[in-house]
């Protein structure tokens, strides 16, 4: 992994602290080199399960806008020193799981001056978990 790579990642990993995405320990773990892909990890524990003991929709929502937002943040244009903001998310669950990692891979499909369109895959192991698309907004700060 090329330093340019190891620097945005540590980023992301130091960025999160206090913050939802700390309290879910979700983890960058993987950035391309054209910067278009970002995929993060975060452990199902009981905190984030809904009444019946399977993984809560919205926890799935947190994770897949987590990492779909710090993918437009570091595509960014940090000389005009932009923000990113999430203006629309959906999500489709196609399964139900209990325990273990969940992986999340955020791709831009559409980067334009102002909005990116991001489409992110939530999976483990075995199966997919659930399909998402959003649509971020960047704006000078």
């Amino acid at each position: 992994m090329n330093e340019k790579i190891q620097n945005l990642l540590n980023e992301l990993n130091n960025f999160k602290k206090n913050t939802l995405m700390n309290i879910l320990c979700i983890q960058f773990i993987y950035i391309s080199t054209k910067l278009d892909s970002l995929i993060a990890k975060m452990p199902i524990n009981n905190k984030i399960l809904q009444p019946f003991g399977y993984l809560h929709g919205g926890a799935t929502m947190v994770f897949a806008e987590s990492v779909g937002s710090c993918l437009s943040f570091i595509n960014r244009n940090k000389k005009k020193n932009e923000l990113v903001f999430n203006i629309e998310i959906s999500v489709n669950h196609i399964q139900s799981i209990k325990k273990g990692i969940l992986f999340a891979k955020a791709k831009i499909i559409h980067k334009g001056k102002s909005l990116h369109l991001i489409k992110i895959d939530i999976y483990n192991e075995k199966k997919n978990i659930s399909f998402c698309k959003m649509t971020n907004i960047v704006i000078c700060k």
